[in-house]
């Protein structure tokens, strides 16, 4: 069995639906990920899910930072959009 990364980002298309990133979230959480980004370009947001959280919305003003699976790591969410 392959286990999941610790990190996967989705960068949401405009072709895709809401049901097509709902099952990749539900995919890679149940592969093991403990952390997935499902970043949306047009309104400049990131939804944050993991195993025990059903999805955190950070937007421009917010810094994504998740020690417990990127120590060290942080991103202002404006960083992600210039």
């Amino acid at each position: 069995m392959v286990a999941g990364p610790d990190l996967a980002v989705e960068v949401v298309s405009p072709s895709e639906s809401a049901q097509d990133i709902n099952e990749k979230v539900r995919d890679y959480l149940a592969a093991g990920t403990q952390l997935m980004w499902v970043v949306y370009p047009r309104t400049r947001q990131v939804i944050v899910y993991g195993p025990s959280n059903a999805g955190r919305i950070y937007t421009v003003g917010d810094t994504l930072e998740h020690a417990d699976v990127l120590p060290g790591f942080r991103c202002p969410v404006a960083e992600l959009f210039t």
